[in-house]
């Protein structure tokens, strides 16, 4: 009710030019819809064109550092720093595009990015690793765009709409990485240092669409409505805007929950990533364009998901309930996947699996945009991504060493575990929302009478 009633104010305090870039959806629900069109239309764009340069040059990246002279090793680290610069620089700009709006962090990190991917192909060109180190770096550093989009979509969408419009952006992510390694095979054919250039043109590209064409998305029409004391006076009712409280806010019950939920998501997928490949080997002797096909079909079934059913299955199940299917469709691919030795039962429970992951993205991303107060989305969002990114940092050592030291198997049965306690989570975030909408109603009930 509060921040429905900053949304009708504000407009009248700005005048015309503001309402019309408000547009609120009671003043006109066709304008806003435009809006949201156009925004998750950029964002797709966005994120599907920065994945396919990730997965253009993440599959090649061993080879590029083999020519330099670097080994497994300097990989691992190489993924190491991108993922830690990652997990400390999202949360950063997501807060900043609650300052400052989602549309200058996007460009700044699609600037970032077209940077990094040009220091990238130099440093292939001229085969000096230090600048691969750099580059790397820098992607990390700039990477942070996903929580301002997802801040972004969140801010023009509410309810079912909300997880349908995070599951388009979903889409594009896993579109980028089904195509990316594609065009980065096709590329490398005119040069190890094409595939990254390559990657860099279509970030500035992008930069040029969003420069020109995506409108900002933040106002000030989330500030919370507060009386101001105007005995004396005939004055209106201001909004004060009070500091947002960021650690208040994530330390709340339901607010851990949804990072826990984040963090284990993401575990999964990290174990899946680190494993498969050396499990399809070992038991049914599978070689790269076998696995090829198989992460092909896993980026697929996202997609399909992410970008046309994600929107009707909310409509249907809800938020939390689709929480709950897609943990438990997780768990059962990766205990199936554990249990396998054959290539039929482990495509179907590679199917489970993905379809899990492909509900739980976009679900959780809309849940976590929901759970935030809209001045502290994208800082909110950006810690989601945070949690995600701390398990893709984590993830990978702990299925090697699962891997190496216990079993085969054991990386998946460790991520069906996950996914276990993913559920108990989801179930206990659900009960706190319900209690929360109960006390929501019982408090708008004794105000009305």
């Amino acid at each position: 009710m509060l921040c429905s009633f900053a949304r009708r104010e504000e407009p009248s305090r700005r005048g015309r030019g503001y309402a019309r870039r408000v547009q609120a959806p009671e003043d006109d629900g066709t304008a806003a819809r435009k809006v949201a069109g156009r925004v998750t239309t950029f964002v797709f764009l966005t994120v599907f064109l920065d994945l396919i340069g990730f997965g253009i040059i993440i599959p090649m990246m061993p080879l590029y550092v083999e020519s330099m002279g670097g080994s497994v090793s300097t990989v691992g680290v190489i993924l190491s720093l991108f993922a830690f610069t990652q997990l400390v620089a999202t949360p950063v700009l997501g807060r900043l595009s609650d300052r400052v709006g989602r549309r200058p962090v996007i460009l700044i990190s699609l600037a970032g990015n077209a940077l990094s991917m040009i220091a990238f192909a130099g440093a292939t060109y001229i085969h000096w690793l230090p600048l691969l180190f750099v580059s790397r770096i820098m992607a990390g550093a700039t990477a942070g765009n996903i929580a301002a989009c997802q801040a972004a979509v969140a801010d023009v969408t509410t309810g079912t709409e909300r997880a349908k419009g995070m599951g388009r952006l979903g889409a594009g992510i896993g579109l980028g990485l089904v195509l990316g390694p594609l065009l980065g095979s096709t590329m490398s054919r005119f040069g190890a240092w094409a595939p990254p250039l390559a990657a860099a043109g279509m970030a500035i590209l992008d930069l040029g669409a969003a420069f020109f064409f995506m409108p900002e998305t933040r106002t000030r029409a989330s500030a919370v409505p507060v009386a101001s004391a105007v005995a004396t006076t005939n004055a209106a009712p201001v909004l004060a805007i009070p500091k947002p409280n960021l650690l208040k806010a994530v330390s709340e019950r339901p607010m851990s929950f949804v990072l826990g939920l984040y963090f284990l998501t993401f575990l999964c997928m990290t174990n899946m990533q680190t494993a498969l490949a050396l499990l399809t080997k070992l038991r049914l002797g599978w070689g790269t364009a076998e696995v090829g096909n198989v992460f092909a079909l896993f980026g697929l079934i996202g997609f399909v998901l992410q970008g046309a059913l994600i929107g009707p299955m909310t409509k249907r199940y809800g938020e939390m309930n689709l929480v709950l299917i897609g943990t438990v469709s997780t768990a059962l691919g990766l205990a199936g996947i554990a249990a396998s030795h054959s290539g039929v039962p482990l495509i179907a429970s590679l199917v489970a699996m993905a379809a899990g992951i492909g509900i739980l993205n976009p679900v959780l991303s809309a849940v976590a945009a929901e759970s935030a107060a809209p001045s502290m989305r994208g800082a909110v969002l950006g810690l989601a991504q945070s949690s995600g990114g701390l398990a893709r940092t984590v993830g990978p050592l702990w299925a090697g060493f699962l891997f190496a030291h216990v079993s085969p198997g054991a990386p998946f049965i460790a991520g069906a575990i996950a996914a276990g306690v993913a559920f108990v989570m989801a179930l206990r975030l659900r009960a706190y929302r319900r209690l929360a909408v109960a006390s929501t109603s019982a408090t708008t009930t004794t105000t009305t009478t």
